[in-house]
């Protein structure tokens, strides 16, 4: 049990315990009145209308756009983060600008003749950690016949996915290690994303995974044989993407991955998978 004046947010296995007013570990949850909410509700720092390639997803209606929002915040600390000026910065730090999820769908609905929208996309920071944006955006997108794709670390709870999988259509989930002992690197939960992964597939969503092979991290043989080894066993129909890493944010000073093991090391994903394709090379 909680002490008193304080509340658990549920919404990752990281269960951050706040006293009144405080922020949790992912600067996007915010305790009030013995309750964790979702402080960047309806904070947009980022809108594009991206090609469905850019998620990357490249197994469902390629070719067409999406519009694609982002807030801030993340409950992960990849010190290779590709978007760390908002998914590492908090409510002060991050230029946002409010939008209601009827005034997003709306606008996803007028870009859907002219421009070849399909739908809204949730992604740039960690979605996930204002997963009530993302399910009340959701709804309204459906009501207007169109689709929602995340794009997420995973790393969540069963609780969260549950509610959410019904209304995603399209997904693309970072698979970034083997097992535990890399998410203990980037501050994350090997087995809720692994459960992610499988929950979002089970609902019926179009599922593709991505995986950024950092050097000297999880650029073995045996580490992408792992990671395609758990992903033929949801099925082995899901397309895996093995991406190239540039050095970002606190591994600036780092080298990028050679192209050639990118390539052989998805080379070695196909010996398990039916769909992979390399990224950034």
């Amino acid at each position: 049990m909680s002490d008193v004046g304080e509340a658990v947010c549920k919404t990752c296995p990281r269960h951050c315990r706040l006293a009144d007013g405080a922020i949790g570990f992912c600067r996007a949850r915010r305790a009030e009145g013995g309750r964790v909410v979702a402080a960047n509700y309806g904070q947009i720092s980022s809108l594009a209308l991206d090609p469905i390639e850019k998620k990357p997803i490249a197994f469902f209606h390629p070719g067409s756009n999406i519009l694609s929002i982002g807030s801030y915040g993340c409950n992960l600390r990849c010190p290779f983060c590709q978007n760390d000026g908002i998914s590492q910065h908090g409510v002060d730090e991050v230029p946002c600008r409010a939008a209601t999820p009827v005034e997003l769908a709306d606008l996803a609905a007028r870009l859907k003749d002219d421009r070849d929208n399909i739908g809204l996309a949730y992604t740039y920071n960690e979605p996930l950690v204002g997963w009530e944006f993302v399910r009340d955006c959701a709804k309204e997108i459906r009501a207007r016949g169109m689709f929602n794709v995340l794009v997420s670390n995973g790393c969540a709870s069963e609780e969260v996915i549950s509610e959410l999988a019904p209304l995603i259509d399209a997904a693309n989930i970072d698979l970034k290690g083997p097992s535990q002992d890399y998410y203990g690197w980037v501050g994350g939960d090997f087995k809720a994303v692994c459960r992610t992964i499988s929950m979002l597939h089970e609902a019926g969503c179009h599922v593709e995974v991505t995986t950024l092979v950092v050097p000297g991290r999880n650029d073995a043989d045996a580490d992408i044989d792992a990671i395609a080894a758990f992903v033929a066993s949801v099925s082995p129909d899901i397309p895996l993407h093995v991406t190239r890493f540039f050095p970002r944010w606190r591994m600036s000073d780092a080298s990028p991955t050679p192209v050639a093991t990118v390539r052989s090391l998805a080379d070695l994903a196909r010996r398990r998978l039916s769909r992979v394709l390399v990224g950034n090379c």
